[in-house]
């Protein structure tokens, strides 16, 4: 992992005279393309599920490999999903909105009640007095030291690869995203049960055509897959050793964003599926910026090219780091963390003399 964001010529006292003039002329939709996404992406995405309707006659060897396919189209689905929550995909707002909600049916997700909660992680990111809402569960070394047996299992279980990439993803879209949250207003709380209706007609018309059982497989398939590789990029761009968390005063926007979203350098083909989200630094800095302006922003000043970069291979590193360390400002892992835990007994020891030390006193 390239981790160059200690070097980031970023202060509060200036991010805003440097960051906002560079991002201004990024932040603009254009209609031309977001429409060409659209019918390349929803197009595409129609179109294999078509395909695998007619698979189905022939063999499950063939559904499945499709299967997986619409499952990498959903993740771009999400990305415009995502834009438009964002009022960045189009100009218009009853556009995005339109296609938000499309688009939420398709990913399972409650439009506004999702783009109120995202806003919050936007607000949020990288700040330890204000974690919880739209991010990964983050325990300080120090909070799970003090947690007891019960909690600290549950965050070991929340932070294993196979608990946040194969039951967070079925949990989170099937389950959690059903319900809203108490906290949320009127419009919110509307639109989760709007979702669900639309999501059971979904599910009864795509039931009577496919069949039951057939659609519940490719449906949960596709869910399945698109979920894990949508919560990797979200815990990869965030969860990185030299990340960034503050508390109070000392958290900075800019500084959280440059420094706390890492540049996910993935090969194009992937970076066409997952909609440029790789660039996360530039997103997390003006989410005005619709997705596909991100990669022209990122290669319009130095600025963008120092912040950490990680790729498909040193990716695979952050899913053993587990806990932040606010003495060294590193996430860690497990091992690190009892590494650390027994250099502090030790150094909490009393002073004693050699004979002492020797005698066992």
């Amino acid at each position: 992992m390239n981790a160059t964001s200690d070097a980031l010529p970023v202060t509060r006292e200036v991010e805003v005279a440097a960051w906002k003039e560079l991002v201004a002329r990024f932040q603009y939709p254009d209609r031309l393309r977001a429409t060409w996404q659209i019918v390349n992406t929803f197009g595409a995405y129609i179109g294999v599920w078509v395909a695998m309707y007619f698979a189905l006659a022939v063999s499950w060897w063939l559904v499945i490999p499709l299967a997986i396919l619409a499952a990498g189209l959903l993740i771009r689905v999400f990305i415009i999903f995502h834009d438009c929550g964002h009022g960045s995909f189009y100009a218009s707002r009853t556009a995005n909105d339109v296609w938000g909600f499309i688009a939420g049916v398709l990913t399972f997700t409650p439009y506004y009640h999702w783009r109120w909660e995202h806003s919050i992680h936007h607000a949020s990111a990288g700040n330890l007095d204000r974690r919880g809402v739209g991010d990964v569960w983050t325990m300080t070394v120090d909070e799970y030291l003090a947690s007891p047996w019960r909690r600290r299992m549950l965050y070991r279980l929340a932070r294993h690869p196979v608990g946040f990439l194969v039951f967070a993803p079925i949990v989170l879209f099937v389950i959690v995203q059903r319900f809203p949250v108490k906290a949320a207003s009127r419009r919110e709380r509307h639109s989760v049960f709007w979702m669900n209706a639309a999501l059971l007609a979904v599910a009864v018309g795509m039931s009577a055509l496919f069949g039951v059982v057939p659609y519940l497989v490719i449906q949960g398939t596709v869910t399945a897959v698109a979920g894990a590789a949508g919560v990797w990029l979200f815990y990869v761009q965030h969860q990185f050793e030299d990340a960034y968390w503050e508390r109070g005063d000392d958290w900075g926007y800019a500084d959280a964003a440059l420094r706390g979203s890492s540049f996910y350098k993935l090969p194009k083909v992937l970076q066409w599926f997952s909609g440029n989200i790789g660039f996360h630094h530039i997103h997390h800095l003006s989410p005005r910026i619709p997705n596909y302006n991100l990669e022209r922003c990122h290669r319009s000043d130095p600025l963008f090219q120092t912040v950490t970069h990680v790729t498909l291979l040193s990716s695979l590193r952050t899913g053993t780091l587990r806990l932040w360390d606010e003495s060294t400002k590193k996430l860690v892992g497990f091992r690190r963390m009892r590494e650390l835990r027994e250099r502090r007994a030790h150094e909490s020891e009393p002073a004693r003399s050699a004979p002492e030390r020797r005698s066992g006193v």
